[in-house]
């Protein structure tokens, strides 16, 4: 049954999907908002790319509300779904760096914001503790120091990745050291970060790490993107900003890329930028080691998210199925 506030409401083989009213976004082109919505609802059911990542709940909405979402395969995720969002984070803490320094950034927050800074030996495991007392209590800067089964030590420097991209957590855990946040637990990362983004965006810690520690839902991390959408955060004018090359096979200055070699995307300040020459839309996202995938349309209008707990690896296809969602949104023809 539709609420009253639902313009649209339609259901398809187990899918639910209910699309609010639009706004004047949503006529920002000719595409009926009926047809986007009829066209992202298929290829989310029905394209092979999406049909393989089932189950997942995927959501498209602008400044101010959702549009059209739905839930595929058993329905086991929902918009208020809590699951790990892995490397989603980094667009998080990325828009935290940005909105203290007020739309301001440094040298040193752009090289590490673009992964450029040295610190490339950063194990996502090493933080990860058992004992509830010691990931209670861990600390940025304990979790920074920790050794790891990458051999040495998470605050390892190499200097000669000064200036090229390497995609690793430690150049986050570094900046949030050098900005004041080394003596906080995850409880306390927490509650520094929602000062800036708003304590309307609920997010957890796993894990005290900048990179890849957030626990979330989608309709949550909606809010987050919704704000950048309206310009809450300083981060909107700032999307895509000092964007480096990432794929070693195209880019003389990128040593390390989790995105496949077929892609040549651009990487800003904590998120990607889809650039490739020939598959690319200039969209902004920043997808998750288990699946979760959010992303902003380059023209800044919409955002959607695709989001899921896969094995870890699986944000490259849900990138893939995400991207094509996007497509038929834009167009409001199926992919």
């Amino acid at each position: 049954m539709c609420k009253k506030t639902v313009k649209y409401c339609f259901g398809f083989a187990g899918l639910v999907v209910a699309m609010v009213s639009a706004t004047a976004s949503a006529a920002s082109t000719n595409v009926a908002t009926s047809m986007r919505a009829y066209a992202a609802t298929q290829t989310a059911i029905r394209n092979p790319a999406c049909v393989a990542i089932k189950p997942f709940y995927w959501e498209i909405g602008d400044q101010t509300q959702s549009l059209v979402s739905g839930s595929t395969g058993d329905r086991s995720y929902q918009a208020d779904t809590l699951m790990p969002i892995a490397s989603a984070s980094k667009w998080i803490f990325g828009a935290y760096v940005v909105q203290a320094r007020q739309g301001q950034v440094s040298d040193e927050d752009v090289a590490a914001l673009t992964m450029s800074s040295g610190y490339t030996n950063f194990g996502v495991t090493s933080c990860i503790k058992i004992l509830p007392g010691v990931r209670n209590s861990q600390t940025v800067a304990q979790c920074f120091q920790e050794e790891n089964n990458r051999g040495g030590h998470n605050d390892d420097f190499n200097a000669d990745a000064v200036g090229k991209f390497y995609y690793n957590g430690g150049h986050f855990q570094k900046l949030a050291v050098d900005m004041g946040l080394g003596a906080d637990n995850k409880a306390a990362l927490q509650r520094d970060m929602q000062m800036y983004l708003g304590t309307d965006f609920v997010f957890t810690f796993g894990s005290p790490q900048l990179a890849g520690g957030v626990n979330t839902s989608a309709a949550n991390y909606a809010v987050f993107l919704r704000k950048i959408l309206s310009k809450q955060l300083f981060i909107n004018d700032l999307l895509g900003a000092h964007a480096v090359c990432t794929n070693p096979q195209t880019c003389a200055t990128a040593l390390h890329t989790p995105v496949p070699s077929n892609l040549s995307w651009d990487y800003s300040l904590g998120h990607w930028v889809e650039t490739d020459p020939v598959s690319g839309d200039g969209a902004f996202s920043s997808a998750g080691a288990f699946g979760f995938y959010p992303w902003i349309d380059k023209t800044k209008t919409f955002y959607g998210i695709v989001a899921r707990k896969g094995e870890p690896g699986s944000g490259k296809d849900s990138a893939q199925c995400g991207g094509l969602i996007r497509k038929a949104w834009m167009t409001g023809r199926v992919q």
